[in-house]
């Protein structure tokens, strides 16, 4: 499931994000979802998270359990 709606990801989710670092290799880093930073409902690079390890991106993917 992708990340781009924001109605889809909540706190406690395990998701890959791209860092704003990795943005032009597309590398991903697995964590666990936080806080919600996108207010919007939908964003098309993905909405916008910060990890409980601190570390920010916008979610690509969001991971089955």
């Amino acid at each position: 499931m992708n990340g781009q709606h924001r109605a889809n990801i909540s706190p406690g989710l395990q998701v890959d994000i791209v860092l704003k670092k990795d943005q032009r290799t597309g590398a991903t880093t697995r964590g666990v979802v936080k806080d919600i930073l996108t207010n919007s409902s939908f964003h098309p690079h993905g909405i916008k998270v910060r990890l409980q390890d601190g570390q920010v991106g916008r979610v690509k993917e969001i991971i089955k359990q």
